[in-house]
């Protein structure tokens, strides 16, 4: 009974367009005490959104659930084209990341097919501490730090991977300065990457792209390179997706 009278309201909402709380009980002949507790419990959670005082639209979680180029196979269908150029231009394995929950994946690894060698980083979870992906979406997203107590789970892959929260926090400071995130064996010895998100703000901060290659290849110098060109290739992804920083939505038309 609970998630029908939720659905109706969902319903009634998004064939309105936007709908006020009275015209919900006019269409669901609810009392206004109820429907005003289930309005505010689908705004805490995203499903609706309030536009103005007692007017409700569907919310950005639910557009985001319910938009079909939102799914991986569609986004990797705009961005898997540009990292497998950087890959063959570059001789290294480009990789794309979201986040899920609460937690970052990579879900898709672009190599180049010239011979080269190169190293493969996989696909799936990433710690929010220890590599180049899940680190530049944390620092755009610093909610994640609330939401995970990473107190005393900070685990130690390497000599090289942060431990304490205080320079975890730190380290996403500079992330947000520079723009992008490096990981300098702190997953893994021998291997780095570096990574940025396709946006700072929207829905395009939860998005990430990088490379990763050997500590051999990603010298000092070729990592900041690469970090100012995958910020070009994250705003020309952008672009193409249609998502733009001022709105931090998809543009319509």
């Amino acid at each position: 009974m609970h998630l029908e009278r939720l659905t109706s309201i969902l319903e009634i909402v998004g064939q309105k367009n936007v709908a006020t709380v009275a015209e919900v009980c006019s269409h669901t002949e609810l009392p206004k005490p109820t429907v005003y507790r289930l309005v505010q419990d689908l705004v805490s959670v995203g499903l609706l959104s309030s536009v103005e005082r007692g007017h409700f639209a569907l919310g950005s979680r639910l557009n985001r659930i319910t938009r079909n180029e939102d799914s991986d196979p569609a986004l990797l269908e705009i961005i898997s084209p540009t990292l497998a150029r950087a890959a063959q231009a570059h001789g290294a394995a480009f990789f794309v990341s979201r986040l899920r929950g609460r937690s970052v994946e990579i879900i898709h690894v672009e190599t180049p097919d010239n011979g080269v060698s190169y190293l493969h980083p996989g696909v799936g979870k990433r710690p929010l501490h220890a590599c180049s992906c899940s680190k530049v979406i944390a620092a755009f997203s610093p909610e994640l730090l609330t939401k995970n107590d990473l107190t005393g789970h900070l685990k130690k892959y390497t000599e090289n991977t942060i431990t304490s929260l205080e320079a975890l926090e730190q380290e996403l400071g500079a992330i947000r300065s520079r723009g992008y995130a490096e990981c300098i064996e702190e997953l893994e010895r021998g291997i780095c990457s570096v990574a940025t998100t396709l946006m700072k703000s929207g829905h395009g901060k939860t998005l990430s792209i990088g490379v990763t290659a050997s500590t051999r290849v990603l010298t000092a110098k070729k990592r900041e390179d690469m970090g100012q060109e995958l910020q070009d290739m994250a705003r020309e992804i952008s672009d193409t997706l249609g998502w733009y920083e001022t709105s931090a939505s998809l543009r319509v038309g």
